[in-house]
């Protein structure tokens, strides 16, 4: 038996695990130092079958909706490949170091996706 989580991202903001097979792991922040004894697939929210974030992922079994999960050491050209699939607005890119993080490009909204239409 396989345990999916899903995430609000996927293969359009990380397109790297489903080109190039790129292996990731997760953790909760709020539970960074737990044990991970929970194996999952990390899935995205396109409904494609490569939408897979995190193949064999393991988790503290407290993992519940609305959490944050981070995939640390994504590549640094995950921004730059990052497309509007499905309509799907792409993410802030956010710095964090020492306890501190900052926005260095902001979420994109609805307006972003329309204002080129005609």
């Amino acid at each position: 038996m396989r345990t999916y989580v899903s995430v609000d991202g996927g293969m359009s903001d990380n397109p790297r695990p489903v080109l190039y097979g790129s292996g990731y792991e997760a953790f909760l922040p709020r539970l960074a130092l737990a044990e991970r004894p929970r194996a999952v697939t990390v899935v995205g929210k396109h409904c494609e079958s490569g939408d897979v974030v995190v193949r064999d992922a393991r988790l503290p079994h407290e993992v519940a909706v609305g959490d944050v999960l981070c995939t640390p050491v994504t590549g640094a050209y995950g921004h730059s490949m990052a497309s509007n699939y499905n309509k799907v607005p792409r993410p802030a890119v956010v710095f964090v170091a020492g306890g501190e993080s900052r926005v260095v490009v902001r979420r994109e909204g609805h307006e972003d996706l329309v204002r080129l239409d005609e």
